[in-house]
């Protein structure tokens, strides 16, 4: 229905974009890659995906087709939905991805939060051979620096992605110790997301 859109931001967090098209704002969900490429934009492309559901229409936004093509991917898998979707794309790059499942690591899907070992091994199954076949991509610049964002906007997309706030807590002190004090905010819940 919706293929993209493109204007200016007026809200952004590591799991939201509102974006302003010809005065009406578009809410889109999206991954802490897709943050770490739009923090910085005032104007931007987003490419999206509506999802229809009994009780809602969401809108997922992407900073490239790439990783829409992966999140619609995996939404093909059953028993993968679309904030699964959403969790894996923000635990690792579209292309992290695609080479994970090409080789069939069904470990590395597994850490990853609500996918347990059957769902690793149904995505590695259903979509390995997709995979091999795809056409090489270029890496996403993952944007890395940040801007000393508190680590209470951490705690509130980690809680957003569907983690139990002792766990994130948790994860978040010992993200901190490991990544250092100065570190941006997706740097803090990327470091945590290791740790969930």
């Amino acid at each position: 229905m919706y293929d993209y859109f493109q204007g200016n931001v007026t809200a952004l967090s590591p799991t939201a974009v509102t974006v302003d098209c010809a005065g009406i704002g578009f809410f889109l969900h999206i991954s802490l890659h897709t943050y770490s490429r739009f923090k910085d934009q005032q104007k931007i492309k987003v490419y999206a995906h509506h999802v229809v559901r009994e009780d809602a229409h969401l809108l997922f936004g992407f900073a490239d087709e790439e990783e829409r093509h992966m999140f619609r991917e995996l939404l093909a898998v059953s028993g993968v939905g679309a904030t699964t979707a959403r969790v894996v794309l923000s635990s690792m790059t579209a292309v992290q991805l695609r080479n994970v499942i090409a080789s069939g690591d069904a470990n590395s899907l597994q850490k990853v939060k609500g996918i347990g070992a059957k769902t690793a091994q149904r995505i590695v199954v259903e979509l390995q051979d997709k995979m091999r076949k795809g056409a090489p991509v270029s890496a996403m610049g993952a944007g890395a620096t940040g801007h000393n964002n508190s680590s209470e906007e951490a705690l509130s997309a980690l809680l957003t992605l569907g983690f139990a706030r002792a766990s994130a807590e948790k994860a978040l002190v010992q993200a901190s110790k490991s990544v250092g004090s100065g570190a941006g905010v997706e740097d803090l819940i990327k470091g945590a997301l290791a740790y969930l």
